[in-house]
C-alpha cells in the first residue's frame, strides 16, 4: 500500500498533519498507537484539507475510502473546505450576508424571495408576503431582516398593506395572478394533488416567465413526479434568472442526482455551501454524492489522481481563476483542459453574462437592464416610469386638510381640499414632467404636498405620512379611515416608516419628493427660530433658572411639544392668560429637561425657565398660540449705584432667608420638593442678564396672583425688583404677626 502514498512530507508537516488530524478527533491512539491505517489517512486529508492544500488532500481520501467504507459525516471538512474554495474564487459574499440587491428586488419578499404577494408591513417598517409571515409564527416574532421585536406571533391577526396591495395590483396585474396561482399550487401539493398543482404552475409560468421561485418550485413538482428532465430544466431556468440564488442551485443539484449526473450535482451543491456554509440539505447532500462516488473506487487498481473522479474536477476548478480567457491560456497544455475551460464558464455564468444566457429561452433581466417591454413588466421586474401616477401615492390625510391651513404650507397642513370639488385634476399622463398639482393650494405654490412624506403603516395595514398620523392620534387613537383602535401603536410610540414605500417614491418620483423635502425643510427652519412664531404655551407665571412641571394632554400642546423636540431647540415660551389678547405680553422661555409620555398619549414635561421675553406680535399655528418675540436684560448700573445695589442685595437676600425659614415645616417641605433649596446669594448680582436666581426663587414661592407677579417679569431694574420684594417680604411678616 505504500507505493499508492504521495511523496513523503517533511517532519515539520508530518507534525502539523498529525495534531490537525487528532485535533479533528480522526485517530485513535489505544496502546500507543496510531490507530487503523484508514483513520490515520482520513485525519492528514482533514488537516490538508484545512490547511487549504485540497491536491493533496484528494488522494489520501481516496486511499482511506479504499480501505474503508466512509459515511457522509465524515466528509465534512473536505465539503466545508471545498465550499470555501469556491466562495474565495468566485468572489462570493461572506456566509450570512445577503447579495447584492438587483434593480428589481424592491417588489420581493425577503422571506420565500418571490413577488410580494398580499404584503403586509410589520411596525419595523419591513414587508414580507402575508401566507410568509403566517408560515413563520413564532411566540417572540422577529424581523428576519433587521432582527427586531414585532414580528408575526402566534394568533395575530395579520393586515394587508392597502397602498402597496393597490399599487402591485395595478403595475403587475399577470404577476399578482401569478402568485395567487403559486399559493394556490402549494396547497395543492401539500395535498398530494401534483398534476392539479402542476397545472396551476404552469399558468403561473405562462403568466410570469422571468419569475425564478415559481421554476424552482416547478422544479420540485416536476421531481416528485419523477419528471427527472423537466425538472432538470426548470432548475436551470431558476438559476439563470437569480443567480446567486441558494435554493435554485440546490434544486439543480437534486435534479442532477435524481439523473445519476453525481459530478455535476456535487459542484452545484458547493456551491451551494459558498452562499450558505450553514446550509444542511445541501451539506448533506453533497456528503452523500461524495460517498457515492467512493463506492465505484477500485481496490486493485491506482487511481489516476490527476484525471479521475469529480472530486478532483471540482477542486480544480474551484481553484482556478475567474477569467475564462485566462483559463484557456493556462491549461492548454494539460489533458483536461478542455473539459475544465467549459465546466468552469458553466460556473462562471453566475457571475458574468455568457452567450448561454444570451440566448435562454427565459430572457434574462441582467442582460436586458435598460429595456423596458410588456412582457418585463407583466414578470414584476421593472416599472416604466410614465405609468407611474403620483395620485397613487398620495396621503388622504394630507388631501383632507382645511384651506385655512394651506397658507403654512406645513406637514398635515399644507393642503386643502376645501372649494376644489369642481377642480379637473390634471393627469399625470398629460403632463410631460408628470409634474403633479395637487389641489389649489399646491398649483398656486408648485408644490407636492400630498405625496407620502416619511410614510409609516398601522397594523391595520392603512398608510399614512408619519405627522399626519401623529395629530391624528393626538384627538383620537383610532385609525383615521377605518377607526379600529391604534392604543397599542400610541403606547409604544414607535412609528417605523414603512422602507418599501420610501424605495417606492424615491424611485419614481424623485421630484416630487425632492420638492416635498424642502417643504418639510423649510417648515422645519421655520420652527426652529425663537424669535419669530416661537410657540406659547399659556397656561402660568414661570421665571429664569425656576423648574417648570407640565402635565401635557391637550392635542394642540402635544404638536406643540412634538415639534420643540423634532427641530432639536427643546423651547417654548410660557405666559399666563389675557381676557383680551390671548395671552400676556411677557413671558418666559422654558427649555424641555425630560419628556416622559403615558400610553394614552399624555405627557409630563420636565422643563426649566431660561430667559425672558416682550411680546411683540400675537398669533396662532395649528391650533397653538404663536407669538414674535424679542428677548429682555436687566439694565447695568455701576459706581455708587452699584454699591448701593450691593447692599441692597445682601439685606433682601437675608430677609427672604429669614422668611422661608420662618415657615411651617410642611409647608417647606412642600417648597422644596417642588422648587428645589432656595438658591445661594450671587457675588455679582448683575452677572446674569436675567438677575440672581434667588430672586426668582422667592417670587415663584411667594403667594401672589399671577396678575400680581407679571409686573416683576417685565421690570429691566434689578433695584426696582428687589425693591418690589422687599416690600411683598414686609407684607408677609406684618400678616402673619397678625
Amino acid at each position: 500500500m505504500g507505493s499508492h502514498l504521495p511523496p513523503r512530507p517533511e517532519p515539520q508537516l508530518v507534525l502539523q498533519l498529525a495534531a490537525g488530524a487528532l485535533q479533528a478527533q480522526n485517530l485513535e491512539a489505544p496502546g500507543g498507537g496510531l490507530g487503523p491505517e484508514w483513520q490515520v489517512l482520513l485525519g492528514r486529508a482533514d488537516a490538508l484539507a484545512f490547511g487549504g492544500r485540497l491536491h493533496e488532500a484528494l488522494p489520501l481520501y481516496q486511499l482511506a475510502s479504499r480501505h474503508q467504507q466512509l459515511r457522509a459525516e465524515q466528509l465534512e471538512k473536505l465539503v466545508e473546505c471545498l465550499a470555501q474554495s469556491v466562495r474565495i474564487k468566485e468572489g462570493l459574499p461572506a456566509a450570512g450576508q445577503p447579495a447584492a440587491p438587483r434593480e428589481w428586488d424592491v417588489f420581493r419578499c425577503r422571506k420565500c424571495q418571490g413577488f410580494l404577494f398580499e404584503p403586509v408591513s410589520l411596525p419595523c417598517g419591513h414587508t414580507f408576503c402575508k401566507k410568509c409571515l403566517e408560515r413563520d409564527r413564532a411566540p417572540e416574532p422577529r424581523c428576519v431582516l433587521c432582527k427586531e421585536a414585532g414580528g408575526a406571533a402566534a394568533g395575530q391577526l395579520l393586515r394587508v398593506n392597502v397602498i402597496l396591495s393597490n399599487l402591485l395590483t395595478k403595475w403587475f396585474p399577470c404577476q399578482v395572478k401569478a402568485s395567487q396561482l403559486r399559493h394556490e399550487g402549494n396547497l395543492l401539493y401539500k395535498e398530494k394533488k401534483l398534476q392539479a398543482a402542476l397545472q396551476k404552475y404552469n399558468e403561473a409560468v405562462s403568466l410570469a416567465p422571468n419569475d425564478h421561485l415559481l421554476y424552482s418550485n416547478r422544479s420540485q413538482i416536476n421531481s416528485t413526479l419523477k419528471a427527472c428532465e423537466d425538472a432538470l430544466h426548470d432548475a436551470e431556468t431558476a438559476c439563470r434568472l437569480q443567480p446567486y440564488w441558494l435554493k435554485g442551485h440546490l434544486r439543480k443539484g437534486q435534479a442532477l442526482a435524481n439523473l445519476g449526473k453525481t459530478e455535476e450535482a456535487l459542484r452545484e451543491f458547493l456551491f451551494c455551501l459558498a452562499l450558505d456554509t450553514g446550509n444542511k440539505t445541501a451539506k448533506s447532500e453533497a456528503q452523500k454524492v461524495n460517498v457515492e462516488q467512493k463506492k465505484g473506487f477500485s481496490i486493485q487498481e491506482e487511481p489516476n489522481v490527476t484525471t479521475s473522479g469529480s472530486l478532483r474536477k471540482s477542486i480544480q476548478i474551484t481553484e482556478s481563476k475567474k477569467d475564462c480567457s485566462e483559463e484557456e491560456n493556462k491549461f492548454t497544455s494539460m489533458p483536461e483542459s478542455t473539459f475544465l475551460l467549459s465546466e468552469k464558464c458553466s460556473l462562471l455564468k453566475r457571475k458574468c453574462c455568457s452567450e448561454e444566457m444570451r440566448n435562454a429561452e427565459v430572457p434574462c433581466k441582467l442582460m436586458k437592464k435598460d429595456i423596458v417591454d410588456i412582457r418585463e413588466n407583466s414578470s414584476g421586474q421593472h416599472i416604466p416610469f410614465e405609468v407611474v401616477d403620483p395620485s397613487d401615492l398620495d396621503c388622504s390625510l394630507c388631501m383632507s386638510q382645511p384651506l385655512t391651513q394651506c397658507t403654512n404650507l406645513g406637514i398635515c397642513g399644507a393642503v386643502c381640499h376645501k372649494s376644489t370639488k369642481n377642480l379637473k385634476r390634471p393627469h399625470p399622463m398629460n403632463i410631460p414632467s408628470l409634474h403633479v398639482k395637487y389641489c389649489v393650494a399646491a398649483i398656486v405654490t408648485g408644490g407636492s404636498c400630498k405625496l407620502f412624506y416619511e410614510p409609516v403603516t398601522t397594523p391595520c395595514g392603512h398608510t399614512f405620512c408619519l405627522k399626519c398620523l401623529e395629530r391624528c392620534l393626538d384627538h383620537n387613537p383610532k385609525c383615521p379611515l377605518c377607526k379600529e383602535g391604534l392604543s397599542e401603536c400610541l403606547a409604544m410610540r414607535k412609528y417605523c416608516k414603512t422602507v418599501l414605500m420610501e424605495e417606492l417614491i424615491a424611485r419614481y418620483l424623485p421630484e416630487e419628493l425632492t420638492e416635498r423635502r424642502k417643504i418639510y425643510e423649510e417648515e422645519i427652519a421655520e420652527l426652529s427660530n425663537l424669535n419669530k412664531n416661537v410657540p406659547i404655551f399659556v397656561c402660568t407665571m414661570a421665571y429664569p433658572t425656576v423648574p417648570c412641571p407640565l402635565h401635557i394632554f391637550e392635542p394642540c400642546y402635544r404638536l406643540m411639544i412634538r415639534r420643540c423636540m423634532e427641530t432639536g431647540t427643546k423651547q417654548f415660551g410660557m405666559c399666563i392668560s389675557d381676557p383680551v389678547k390671548g395671552f400676556a405680553d411677557y413671558g418666559c422661555i422654558l427649555e424641555i429637561r425630560n419628556v416622559e409620555f403615558f400610553a394614552d398619549g399624555r405627557s409630563v414635561v420636565d422643563s426649566i425657565g431660561k430667559r425672558r421675553f416682550k411680546v411683540i406680535q400675537h398669533s396662532q399655528r395649528d391650533g397653538y398660540n404663536t407669538a414674535d418675540i424679542e428677548y429682555i436684560e436687566d439694565q447695568k448700573v455701576q459706581g455708587q449705584e452699584y454699591a448701593a445695589l450691593l447692599i441692597l442685595h445682601d439685606s433682601v437676600y437675608d430677609q427672604a432667608y429669614t422668611w422661608f425659614n420662618s415657615l411651617k415645616q410642611a409647608l417647606k417641605s412642600r417648597i422644596l420638593s417642588h422648587f428645589g433649596p432656595m438658591p445661594a446669594k450671587d457675588p455679582d448680582p448683575q452677572a446674569n442678564p436675567n438677575g440672581p436666581a434667588w430672586c426668582w426663587w422667592v417670587l415663584a414661592v411667594l403667594p401672589l396672583e399671577n396678575r400680581a407677579q407679571l409686573p416683576f417679569l417685565a421690570m429691566k431694574s434689578l433695584k426696582d425688583r428687589l425693591s418690589g420684594i422687599r416690600r411683598v417680604l414686609a407684607f408677609m411678616s406684618r400678616a402673619r404677626a397678625r
